[in-house]
């Protein structure tokens, strides 16, 4: 039994009061003289003790009475739950994509957003988060409100992110009960992140009634010639094997082809379809198929005839160099140190300062100028460098410095294979590589600098230097064939090649909405320009930084839907783009929570919303108890009163 007014109860203490005056209050007896009184001395002590047993009953009841005046006023009540504190409800309800398919009662988010409207309470308080918003101290009414405009989003909310809002939030809130609720589907990507110290929850899971889901995992172009393309889709079926599965291909909204697919129990196949070459085609492919997910039905990309990247070489004349950077996709010109166009050099993408014995001051401030634009350099010094010259142009672009020259044969052993220069370049780690070696080296000094490729010894022999705007890749030692045998290893071309491809980041086929994209459009802007990406339904300025002839953007949160995209400078459409929904939201791999709960007793779990918040309310009903003590005061005082009127000693 707990009290709302403790404080009352003090009073109790009182009460010593009328049992202290009962206990010395004497009654004194008048003495009457009779003739004969012998006769009166056995009625007189059977008076006498009635009197007192009387007393005693009047005394008992007015004690009762008081006491239950006290505790009624001390307004008692059984409850789990200390009455002053106030109640709060964290709910993280999953909006993903996932949680729009089809339950046992209906659409998984819908069924959930209307039980936690009929269960929730009135008088408590809640916060809401799901992956896109967050709403805090929020009624039922507000809450009601929320729920009923509340979509599917793209947005993937991590359960660790969840779990600090979690923290923060009863941290902040004192005197108050909370509890946390998380209602989704669990899909393994919130694998592995439930901890020791991850806050008590109650866990209620989304089931999909279906178990087959067939999508659209990926795009890619093949056979490309003067003709026609080969346009490939990666389509993926999880669950039992179908047939005639309808797949059309459209430019935009023009049907160009339609074929029919069987598939085996969780295969994994490649449709194609040709389609004759034309400057742009914005292809949306789509499957006419009932299963889990719909959204995944769809797959946007836009294809395009890229421009070429512009690379510069200058220094000594290197065949390997021309071989790699082809026509098809480069614009690669070589230049000495006396015929360099410096006009040119600005409208580079990629630099490459080929063992050259001295940097020319007048190259130096142009090379710094494109780098601050954006460009990127590779850097190459010669066995005989001016070592004074290249630290001064070093100094400037705060990339390091070159240590005095060494002669020391050393082999190239160690590949940072999770460098972007080598994504996907390996099928997995080589160990039976054919190491290459140096002669000479100028070991590189510089404290924000990335290993790329390592020596024996552990000494860097290619590096990067991220500036503020551009990429630098220095080289330690001179490559050419007399002090180096690296122009004949397998690491040359993905590593040369790369440098070109990773100078310009071209718009690829597609993107993945609600993740970090850098692309690069080449265009000019005024001071107070801005390129803007929109299509038919929204419209959002993407992050931008602008160079010399790019400028480069950034997508993150946005956009959130699927399709086509222009890129807007002013009302002018100067590039288009293709987003799609993110491909794990496809799968139909959910986690079993019981294991969790057996390493973690702060996990509850349930599969019905409405009985979690009925727990909710049965653990902090509140029932008063200061009706009955009132009605045991009445009782009291009319027993009091029969005692008075009725009891004749």
């Amino acid at each position: 039994m707990q009290f709302k007014n403790p404080e009352i109860l003090y009073f109790l203490a009182l009460l010593i009061i009328p049992i202290l005056v009962h206990l010395f209050q004497l009654q004194k007896f008048v003495k009457v003289p009779f003739t004969n009184v012998a006769f009166l001395q056995k009625l007189a002590q059977q008076t006498r003790k009635s009197s007192r047993v009387k007393k005693w009953l009047i005394l008992a009841t007015r004690m009762l009475l008081f006491s239950a005046i006290l505790f009624a006023f001390s307004q008692p009540y059984l409850s789990k739950k200390n009455i002053d504190k106030k109640q709060h409800t964290f709910i993280y309800l999953d909006n993903s994509l996932s949680t729009n398919s089809k339950g046992k009662k209906g659409n998984l988010l819908q069924i959930a957003s209307q039980e936690i409207i009929e269960n929730t309470s009135e008088k408590n308080t809640y916060s809401l988060q799901t992956n896109s918003e967050f709403y805090e101290e929020i009624s039922k009414s507000e809450l009601k409100n929320i729920l009923l405009k509340t979509k599917n989003s793209s947005k993937k909310l991590d359960l660790s992110t969840v779990f600090l809002k979690i923290s923060s939030e009863n941290k902040n809130k004192t005197n108050t009960l909370n509890n946390n609720i998380l209602i989704s589907d669990f899909q393994t990507t919130y694998k592995k992140k439930f901890t020791n110290v991850t806050p008590a929850f109650t866990a209620i899971k989304l089931t999909p009634s279906q178990k087959n889901n067939i999508y659209i995992d990926s795009v890619f172009i093949s056979n490309e010639n003067t003709e026609n393309f080969t346009v490939n889709a990666i389509v993926k079926n999880i669950g039992e094997k179908q047939n005639n599965i309808p797949i059309a291909i459209y430019d935009d909204n023009k049907l160009i082809s339609k074929q029919s697919f069987p598939i085996t129990e969780n295969e994994e196949k490649i449709i194609q379809f040709t389609i004759k070459n034309q400057p742009n085609f914005s292809g949306k492919l789509e499957l006419t198929f009932s299963d889990t997910f719909s959204f995944d039905n769809i797959f946007y990309f836009h294809l395009k005839n890229t421009n070429k990247i512009n690379v510069l070489a200058i220094g000594n004349d290197s065949n390997y160099l021309s071989k790699i950077y082809t026509e098809k996709e480069f614009n690669f010109t070589n230049s000495s140190l006396q015929n360099i166009n410096y006009n040119a050099i600005l409208k580079q993408q990629l630099i490459i300062l080929n063992e050259v014995e001295n940097i020319p001051e007048i190259l130096k401030n142009r090379l710094m100028d494109f780098s601050k634009n954006g460009g990127h350099l590779v850097i190459i010094p010669n066995e005989e460098s001016d070592i004074s010259s290249y630290n001064n142009f070093l100094s400037k672009l705060k990339a390091g410095k070159l240590e005095p020259k060494k002669k020391d044969t050393l082999k190239i052993t160690n590949i940072n294979y999770n460098h972007p220069l080598f994504k996907n370049v390996f099928s997995k780690k080589v160990t039976n590589f054919q190491y290459p070696n140096v002669r000479s080296l100028y070991p590189i000094s510089s404290i924000k600098s990335s290993k790329i490729v390592i020596f024996e010894n552990n000494t860097v022999f290619l590096s990067q230097i991220n500036t503020n705007s551009g990429k630098i890749y220095l080289f330690s030692s001179a490559i050419n064939k007399n002090n180096s045998n690296f122009l004949n290893s397998p690491l040359i071309v993905p590593v040369f090649y790369n440098f070109g491809k990773l100078s310009f980041k071209h718009a690829q086929l597609y993107y993945r909405n609600s993740q970090e994209n850098k692309i690069d459009i080449e265009t000019k802007l005024g001071k107070d320009d801005i390129l803007s990406i929109s299509n038919s339904e929204s419209s959002f300025i993407p992050l931008q930084q602008t160079y010399q002839n790019k400028v480069t953007i950034t997508t993150n949160q946005q956009p959130t839907e699927a399709g086509f995209y222009s890129i807007l400078k002013e009302k002018d459409t100067i590039a288009k783009l293709a987003f799609n929904f993110p491909k794990e939201e496809s799968s139909l791999d959910f986690l079993d929570l019981n294991e969790f709960k057996a390493a973690n007793k702060n996990i509850t779990i349930s599969t019905s919303i409405k009985d979690v918040f009925k727990d909710i309310d049965k653990k902090n009903e509140v029932h008063w108890l200061w009706k009955w003590f009132l009605a045991l005061a009445i009782v009291s005082l009319l027993l009091e009163i029969l005692i008075l009127k009725f009891y004749k000693p």
